[in-house]
């Protein structure tokens, strides 16, 4: 069985504590002018079925959104947030893949926020300030941000200690 991209960058001994994304909310965010605008075409080729005019062109119009509508959720669905027993890692990109990773042992403090619909629908941010030179990795609109927070910080207090 093929490897998943994500197990491909797995070092010896490393194993996936949690996968993460962002809240659905971000989907919908992204996705709501498209599903309004193929709303609003299929309205106007019903119009034009009814008025004889060809509604083909109008149906060929449902491409873009529906394209566009792909696109997003191959974004959203590609970026994940994981922990291992070894590192946090963001992964992005449907085609052309971004990695970014930090070492657990280097995490110094980790800063939740949390509005109030952040609290109502279980999504927030996290910062995870590190000793390295970028410093703060942002992770957005990360749903479940409490038990991503504390999964993380389980996986740091069980690495052996030098």
């Amino acid at each position: 069985m093929a490897k998943s991209y994500l197990e491909s960058l797995l070092a010896h001994n490393e194993r996936i504590e949690v996968i993460a994304r962002q809240h659905w909310f971000v989907l919908i965010r992204w996705t709501l002018a498209e599903i309004i605008l193929i709303g609003v075409i299929l309205v106007l080729a019903s119009v034009a079925t009814v008025l004889f005019v060809p509604a083909v062109v109008l149906y060929l119009l449902l491409l873009i959104p529906l394209a566009t509508l792909l696109r997003d959720f191959l974004t959203w669905w590609n970026r994940q947030y994981v922990i291992t027993n070894r590192r946090v890692i963001q992964v992005a990109g449907t085609f052309n893949k971004r990695v970014m990773d930090s070492s657990l042992e280097k995490v110094n403090d980790v800063k939740m926020v949390q509005s109030f619909f952040g609290r109502l629908f279980n999504f927030g941010d996290l910062e995870i300030l590190t000793a390295s030179e970028a410093g703060i990795d942002k992770l957005s609109w990360l749903a479940d941000p409490i038990r991503f927070k504390t999964a993380m910080l389980d996986a740091k207090e069980r690495m052996p200690r030098e």
